[in-house]
């Protein structure tokens, strides 16, 4: 999740490098970084307004949130006030993820409401399905198409409300039924008229899948990512942008053909360095090489 790239003085180089530059390369300066607040999990619940504090100065301008419930806001923060911290730090919290287990499991869509009120109330773009437990995932494939309806319904009460519904991935969404997978089956299943992927790229490296075929298999799907490194030697740990494995300029040269729009920096599985730094670290990175 990190920023921009100083232009080439000389017109020659610039046009030469035009040629070769990532296929956003035109709006990059438009192009915002943003950061999964999970990435500050250690210390955002005690601290929220100085850890926005210290996200905004760091340079970035968006967020998604996790931690919401309806009873304590985000973490004894209400969302009247967190949205004045997002706005006194020059932060947008575009994209929101929210536990729709509950509403998987019963079927109400009463919290999917405060979902939505929530999200609109911060200006959100996006509400975004984070995780499904694994009572609730089921391990067929009828499984996944059932899931593939729960999401579309709760996808038409975004859309009513001017919202969009993005679904992240882990890797269990690759477990294999025959010729597909869990993953598939949600990307056809699911009205692409409604529902947005959020890719989250570590995973469907570390599960032995290519984004990049991902994206040509399913063109303009994968509007928001999650960008976050692949530890060189132990594929279970997460590495600052640019220090691991995956290779992210090949990524980002193809964010039109996956219909990208935002991405988000995180560091998440087993991952020890001071969480604040290494965020900032990564950000330079995606700053000055990436975008």
């Amino acid at each position: 999740m990190i920023k921009r790239r100083q232009f080439l003085i000389n017109t020659g180089l610039a046009l030469g490098a035009l040629a070769i530059a990532p296929t956003f390369a035109f709006d990059s300066k438009k192009r915002a970084i943003g950061i999964q607040l999970w990435t500050l999990r250690d210390t955002f619940p005690k601290d929220v307004k100085g850890v926005l504090a210290q996200v905004g100065k760091i340079g970035f301008t968006e967020v998604e949130t996790f931690g919401y419930s309806a009873n304590n806001g985000f973490f004894g923060t209400s969302v009247h006030d967190f949205k004045s911290m997002l706005d006194d730090n020059g932060l947008k919290a575009t994209s929101n993820h929210f536990d729709f287990n509950a509403m998987i499991k019963d079927g109400s869509t009463d919290i999917v409401k405060s979902y939505i009120e929530t999200a609109n109330h911060l200006g959100s773009e996006y509400v975004t399905v984070p995780w499904i437990s694994p009572e609730l995932r089921g391990t067929t494939a009828d499984d996944y198409k059932k899931l593939a309806l729960q999401v579309n319904k709760v996808a038409e009460l975004c859309k009513a409300s001017g919202l969009k519904l993005a679904y992240h991935n882990h890797d269990f969404e690759f477990i294999k039924f025959g010729s597909t997978t869990g993953y598939e089956i949600l990307l056809n299943e699911t009205d692409k008229n409604l529902v947005d992927f959020e890719m989250d790229l570590y995973w469907v490296v570390r599960s032995g899948n290519n984004p990049l075929q991902l994206f040509k298999d399913h063109p303009g799907r994968f509007t928001m990512w999650h960008v976050k490194d692949m530890d060189k030697v132990n594929k279970e740990w997460n590495a600052e942008i640019g220090t691991g494995s995956i290779d992210f300029k090949a990524i980002f040269a193809e964010a039109k053909c996956s219909g990208m729009k935002r991405f988000f920096l995180e560091h998440e599985t087993n991952y020890k360095p001071n969480p604040i730094e290494s965020a900032a670290i990564s950000y330079n990175y995606i700053k000055n090489n990436l975008i």
